[in-house]
């Protein structure tokens, strides 16, 4: 097998991931009721399938012989600005309060702190041995 060959076979390998898993994020999509389910599909999923295309793309120019570079700037735009723009999309919808509110922390003055709770400290360490 030549050079040619192998790219075309990986070139058509990704082509297939990419667009398998565009399909599984435009399904996803269509098929969940609220907008925060939604947002998984296209964010996750959406974000692997256009990543196997460029990097499809990036095959195909290689094996061809005009390399391009530029669809790593596109993948590192996309990987940067995908999990942002989600947060942000999730965060709104908080807000506004048009999906279930997230439960509250089961001890307040806890919770995201360095304070243990007095049940969980131990008196003495060195008085166990």
């Amino acid at each position: 097998m030549t050079f040619e060959v192998i790219g075309t076979y990986a070139t058509a390998i990704f082509l297939l991931i990419g667009s398998g898993f565009a399909l599984v994020g435009v399904l996803g999509l269509l098929k969940f009721n609220d907008s925060m389910t939604r947002l998984h599909a296209p964010t996750k999923v959406g974000t692997v399938g256009i990543g196997a295309l460029l990097l499809a793309s990036m095959t195909y120019s290689y094996v061809s012989g005009a390399p391009s570079m530029h669809e790593l700037l596109i993948m590192a735009f996309l990987f940067v600005t995908a999990p942002i723009s989600a947060n942000f999309i999730a965060k709104v919808n908080i807000h506004l309060r048009t999906c279930e509110t997230p439960p509250a922390p089961p001890r307040d003055d806890t919770w995201s702190t360095l304070k243990a709770p007095e049940d969980d400290q131990d008196l003495d360490p060195a008085s166990d041995t």
